[in-house]
């Protein structure tokens, strides 16, 4: 899948230490969910806009796999930054 990351809201940061940190969430990702990051994603949205009645066991199950792989990813992208209070990682499909 063809997705990207920005850090958003981490302020005063050089770019380098924000692709780094890209860099580090991306590889966390693919490595938890492999080539499954477009349809977790998707299934996480659909559950955000859904209700719980509305959903499969496997699209709950996918939509659960996708907030574990982001929190992970989240652990692994804010090594040696800190916490930022606002700050947080976007994904986007291409």
């Amino acid at each position: 899948m063809s997705y990207t990351v920005k850090l958003i809201d981490f302020p005063d940061a050089p770019h380098d230490v924000i692709a780094t940190a890209e860099s580090r969430f991306r590889r966390e990702l693919d490595k938890l969910l492999g080539d499954g990051v477009e349809a977790a994603l998707k299934a996480f949205e659909n559950a955000s806009e859904s209700s719980a009645d509305e959903l499969n066991r496997d699209e709950v199950a996918l939509a659960a796999s996708w907030a574990k792989a982001y929190d992970a990813a989240k652990t692994a992208g804010f090594r040696a930054l800190g916490e930022a209070d606002e700050a947080y990682f976007e994904v986007r499909a291409d």
